[in-house]
């Protein structure tokens, strides 16, 4: 499976818009409604959800169909919840699902409920099972590329055979273990892996007690760098190594560029984060969601295929992510305008962000 750069994607998703805006105005609706694309999003405990997802995806859809709505659900991290939800809007009659899936294995059986009637599945940043029509996605073996990448260079010369505590995502989604895949072939060469853990729900309170508990047993002198699967989880991993006073703080990687993880970027106390940019992953699967509703074929489209436990060949976008560490703050998420400089710096942040160089 290979990724796309943010090149290939723009020129991607222009094709995309000009196809799904084809298939709007060749709908054929007589009764003046348009077609409805379901969304159904995972949880609230990570921020990008509601606070990107959700909107990206809302705009994408009415700039490439004008007629369509938009029917949202989120699970709040409840795989039960979630294939409720799902069936409600099978039963609804919804002409195309977006869905960033809880659990790919209790899903399963509302993704096949969704094909009988005739329902295009769009598997949304993590790879639901079952007929699924299409993924949209970021190569997750690349972001845990990047973290292990970006831990080695943080920890230094104490990357040559130094202890590591690995905090990794929730086992029910299928990109906890494409992270750490990545994140491990990285490491395993280099350094030892002291202790790992799981992370139910990808809470940050989870992961405190991960940390506490790797602390307490190895002692803070053994960990030389964390290596936690995202923001959510740095957040509770340095939270647990600041109550147990623990100085200098280990470079401690993360995911997603959350405005607090960045904060925590200027201030030292996080060393790097993931930067997926979110609105080329909402605006393909929007494109992909209109043109599925439509009936238009993607599969020209696409640039890739992936294998689930369930279905060969699914049509894929795999985009590409980068690192973010405090010296690429400002040709990253600022350039991109996923923050300005005064989100990122609050007055108290001011002298550290001129001490990173943002200020000037």
């Amino acid at each position: 499976m290979r990724g796309l750069g943010v090149r290939g994607a723009a020129g991607l998703l222009a094709v995309l818009l000009a196809v799904s805006l084809a298939g709007c105005t060749d709908s054929g609706d007589e009764s003046g409604s348009g077609p409805a694309i379901g969304l159904l999003l995972p949880s609230r405990a990570v921020p990008r959800w509601e606070k990107s997802d959700k909107p990206l995806i809302e705009k994408r859809v009415k700039e490439l169909c004008s007629d369509c709505t938009v029917v949202y659900a989120n699970a709040e991290n409840d795989a039960a919840s979630q294939r409720q939800q799902m069936n409600s809007m099978i039963t609804r009659g919804v002409s195309a699902l977006i869905l960033d899936v809880v659990d790919p294995k209790a899903l399963r059986s509302s993704v096949r409920a969704a094909q009988r009637e005739g329902i295009p599945v769009v598997a949304y940043d993590r790879l639901a099972e079952g007929p699924i029509s299409g993924f949209v996605s970021f190569d997750g073996a690349q972001v845990g590329r990047l973290q292990g990448q970006a831990l080695l260079k943080g920890m230094g010369a104490r990357a040559d055979g130094g202890g590591v505590v690995m905090v990794n995502g929730d086992p029910s989604s299928p990109n906890a273990a494409w992270y750490e895949g990545g994140a491990r072939a990285v490491l395993r060469d280099e350094v030892r892996i002291l202790k790992s853990y799981n992370t139910l729900g990808w809470r940050t309170e989870n992961a405190h007690d991960h940390m506490s508990a790797a602390i307490s047993a190895l002692g803070p002198g053994r960990i030389d760098g964390v290596l936690a699967a995202n923001d959510s989880i740095a957040a509770g991993v340095i939270s647990a190594l600041k109550s147990a006073r623990v100085s200098p703080l280990p470079p401690v990687t993360g995911q997603d560029a959350d405005l607090d993880a960045v904060q925590r970027i200027v201030k030292g106390e996080q060393y790097m984060t993931v930067y997926k940019p979110f609105r080329l992953e909402a605006e393909a699967a929007s494109a992909m969601a209109v043109a599925l509703a439509r009936d238009n074929d993607i599969n020209a489209l696409v640039t890739t295929t992936v294998d689930s436990p369930t279905t060969e060949d699914v049509p894929a976008i795999l985009l590409d992510p980068t690192a973010v560490t405090r010296e690429t703050i400002g040709r990253t998420l600022v350039r991109d305008g996923v923050y300005t400089l005064d989100q990122i710096c609050t007055p108290k942040l001011r002298s550290a962000c001129d001490r990173a160089g943002l200020t000037r």
